[in-house]
């Protein structure tokens, strides 16, 4: 063998032959079969070229030099213990055969066979790999799911589909912007989607591009040779090569140079990097997944960002929801990281009370899931649940069970009222609820709706 590429993975069948002529033969009856085969002439190496998902199925001879059927075997199955492997036996190797397949060998063939022993043997163990992986798949997807919604803490509709979204651009190559406030948890979207992926083994790289000085951004990301400039005594290896075969999360790249940004575009689109004085490019196998505050478009219609580098980036843009945008996901939020925070400490989970309840629904949360990370800290350490918010302070409230629920709604819908809404249905979605049951209760507490776009019939479909 002369290649260590790995195995492709529309290759069928793997047929493994010393004899050139038998080798031949049965390459043929399985292509004329409509099968795509690969024949090699000895095993050596192959076992560390096939992937773990590869589809296919292998067909060895037991008796071959270097490294015989039986050896392959056992190379395979501890790679992948579910890998059809199918043996071809001489008339005295039947024992040996047998003794194979109780060490977890599909099936033999005893030379010599009909041609449509080998199909029939060979088909039964593609539908067995394929059975194989698809209930891999769904093993992988339900852990996935799982993991994402223990990452990703919320039950509101913006985080839902923000996991539906994590989940189908996981498994894909593209590159990936996500936007999102500052403390929104974009790092936390970008290692998910880096964990999700056929990445996963690899490096995941993270750097905030904001805060880099202008003087080493360059050498950071793209590493430079010994001598390229004053104080390079040796060669460093950038961020870009470092994350190779895995992800490399760029940080605020809202915050780049424009001449960084041309570099940029250039490594993106050719998918290769040059160090600081140097010659070579150097081939990149690498996922780059960029994250802003900003909005680049319109930085790119003032000059502060390339609109090539913003079309380039913006194929498969996520947004993460502002935490004022999430309902009582704040409520589940604090609650996660106030009981994560007590088990750490070694205290006692402490129960919110509805005043605080309601002061946490209320608060506008400009730093986002970071801000209510701390809060969260403070909380389960003893310290007072005490937030800077602009929000009404809730009433005092007397009478029964009744009227304090009417008198906390009143107050909740009022306090989102205070904040800058452009259509009632950015308010109904803010609060979680229907745009009709909004109008009617905005009816019943006597409030009143006046957003920057006002109201329009379709606002109450």
């Amino acid at each position: 063998m002369t290649s260590d590429s790995a195995i492709d993975s529309r290759v069928q069948v793997l047929l493994i032959d010393d004899d050139a002529h038998l080798r031949q033969a049965l390459s043929q009856t399985l292509d004329l079969a409509g099968l795509k085969v690969l024949s090699l002439g000895d095993a050596q190496g192959l076992a560390q070229r096939i992937p773990a998902s590869w589809p296919g199925v292998v067909v060895s001879d037991i008796r071959m030099p270097g490294i015989d059927g039986l050896e392959l075997l056992n190379q395979l199955r501890e790679r992948d213990p579910e890998l059809p492997v199918l043996l071809i036996t001489g008339h005295g190797d039947v024992p040996l055969a047998v003794q194979a397949m109780r060490a977890g060998a599909y099936d033999f063939l005893e030379k010599p066979f009909a041609n449509d022993a080998l199909l029939g043997s060979v088909r039964r163990a593609l539908d067995r790999r394929r059975l194989v992986l698809d209930n891999r798949s769904l093993r992988l997807a339900l852990t996935d799911r799982q993991q994402l919604a223990g990452r990703l803490v919320g039950q509101s509709p913006a985080m839902q589909r923000l996991r539906e979204q994590i989940g189908a651009l996981a498994g894909i190559a593209t590159d990936v912007l996500i936007l999102g406030e500052t403390g929104a948890g974009k790092e936390v979207v970008a290692r998910a989607l880096h964990d999700l992926s056929s990445r996963r083994d690899g490096p995941f790289v993270a750097i905030n591009a904001g805060a880099l000085a202008e003087s080493v951004v360059e050498s950071e990301l793209f590493g430079h040779e010994a001598g390229a400039f004053t104080g390079a005594q040796k060669r460093r290896i950038g961020k870009f090569e470092f994350a190779n075969g895995g992800t490399l999360f760029l940080d605020e790249i809202e915050s780049m140079s424009l001449d960084v940004q041309v570099k940029l575009l250039r490594l993106l689109q050719e998918r290769m990097v040059e160090r600081l004085g140097g010659n070579q490019l150097i081939p990149l196998d690498i996922r780059v997944i960029a994250a802003t505050k900003e909005d680049l478009r319109q930085a790119a219609d003032a000059g502060r960002f390339r609109a090539d580098l913003y079309y380039r980036l913006n194929v498969a843009p996520l947004t993460i929801p502002a935490l004022r945008e999430r309902g009582e996901d704040a409520l589940l939020l604090f609650q996660h990281f106030s009981e994560s925070a007590a088990t750490r400490h070694g205290l006692s989970v402490r129960e919110l009370q509805p005043g605080q309840r309601a002061l946490l629904l209320r608060h506008p949360w400009p730093g986002n899931v970071r801000e209510l990370q701390n809060a969260a800290e403070r909380f389960a350490l003893g310290l007072e649940l005490a937030l800077d918010s602009n929000a009404p302070n809730l009433p005092p409230v007397s009478g029964g069970l009744s009227e304090q629920v009417e008198a906390f709604e009143r107050a909740l819908i009022a306090g989102e009222l205070s904040r800058p809404h452009g259509s009632l249905r950015s308010l109904a979605e803010a609060l979680g609820l229907p745009r009709k049951t909004l109008h009617d209760k905005l009816r019943k507490h006597g409030l009143n709706f006046s957003g920057a776009g006002g109201s329009s019939p379709e606002d109450f479909d």
